[in-house]
């Protein structure tokens, strides 16, 4: 699954450890969400996106 996560962190100014501690996961996680080898669980997809304000539409994409 393609994302936006990576665009949309470095536009905050966040490394991934700062995002990974607003979302209660590990740094790991974040980056392993990032570059598509693990998708989230609907819980934090969910959570990603009312982080950044936004429908989970506009961060995730299928394929």
């Amino acid at each position: 699954m393609k994302n936006r996560l990576k665009v949309l962190r470095a536009e905050r100014d966040w490394s991934q450890a700062d995002l990974a501690l607003r979302l209660d996961v590990s740094r790991q996680s974040v980056n392993a969400i990032e570059t598509g080898k693990y998708d989230p669980s609907l819980p934090l997809a969910f959570k990603i996106a009312r982080l950044f304000g936004m429908p989970i539409e506009a961060i995730f994409e299928d394929g």
